[in-house]
This record gives C-alpha cells, structure tokens and sequence, in this order.
C-alpha cells in the first residue's frame, strides 16, 4: 500500500483501537473456540504416524497460505490501514462501528465489498462442512486454521506498532466518493 502517511492524534487513537480491538476479538473468539478442538486429537492419542505428518504439513501450510499470505501481507494492512482512516475521517456511525468498517463491510470499493462479503459466505460454507467431519480429522483443520488465525490476530498489532508513530497509509478500497473526499 502506499499512499499519504497520517499520525493520529490521542482522540483518534481510541477509535483507531476500539476498531482493531473489535477485530481481534473476533479473531480471539474463533481461537478459543477451535483451539480444544485442534488439540484434542494430541490429547487422547488418537492421531497414527501419517495423520501426524499429515496434521504438521497442514499447519505448515495454513501458517503460510492463511498466516502469511492472507493475514500478513493482505488483511493486516488493509484493517489497520482502515482503521487508521476512520479514526481521522469517519463519519460517527462509521466509528461508532469502526470493527466492520475496518474488516470493509461498508464504506469500502465494489470489489473490497465482493471480497469481505464473499470470503465471509465461504467461511460460514466452510465451518459448517468441517463440523460434519469426526475427531482427528476436525481437529487437523482446526488445528491449521488456529495456527493462521493466531498469526492474523498478532500481526494485527504487529501492523499497528509498525504504522503507529509513522502514519499508515491511505486505504485503497475506500468507496470511490470517500476516497476522493478524503483530507489525507
């Protein structure tokens, strides 16, 4: 992303956070309720040596393809980014909500809408088919899916502390009339 830089003042600073806590504790939520699930199958024993290699090789890869690669480098920068907008430009209902705002379920392009809307049906999809599937098997998707949501939550702030003192950028999904109103 790139863009103007802003610094928020101490005032902004408290809607900036409200909006990141809202989204961490959503992440937060879904980690408390996956993680018995994800272990359980280490707990009783019941994984044999190729569900353990397979259990490791799919955390591996959620850690990159959902930690890295989705959280890290696309939805970390895009909330913060967001959030940081919000704080300085929103109108009062938009901090008022500042956790949707910040995850572009309004106020945000055609396709930031398509995509926050989108991925939101495929997770619901995708829960409600891993909830059918019996121990292990349920907790070797848990357990990749705690893994990339963990490093999403903490990245999170990791992305904060980074634009922090130095401005975050513009968001570049704002909705087209926002972004050219934008004072940034």
């Amino acid at each position: 992303m790139s863009g103007p830089r802003v610094k928020p003042t101490v005032p902004e600073r408290l809607i900036l956070l409200w909006g990141l806590v809202g989204v961490t504790g959503l992440l937060a939520q879904a980690l408390t309720r996956l993680s018995p699930i994800a272990v359980e199958p280490w707990l009783t024993g019941s994984l044999d040596a190729w569900q353990v290699a397979l259990y490791i090789s799919w955390v591996v890869l959620n850690a990159y393809a959902e930690g890295y690669r989705a959280f890290q480098l696309r939805f970390c920068p895009r909330v913060v980014s967001r959030a940081f907008f919000v704080a300085r430009e929103g109108r009062w209902w938009e901090k008022l909500l500042a956790p949707l705002f910040c995850m572009s379920f309004f106020s945000a392009s055609r396709r930031g809408l398509a995509l926050a809307w989108g991925l939101v049906i495929c997770i619901v999809a995708l829960v409600v088919l891993v909830h059918q599937l019996g121990q292990p098997w349920r907790g070797i998707v848990d357990g990749g899916v705690v893994v990339g949501l963990a490093w999403g939550a903490i990245f999170l702030w990791v992305q904060l502390g980074r634009w922090w003192h130095e401005g975050a950028p513009l968001p570049t999904d704002l909705a087209p009339d926002r972004l050219a109103q934008s004072n940034i």
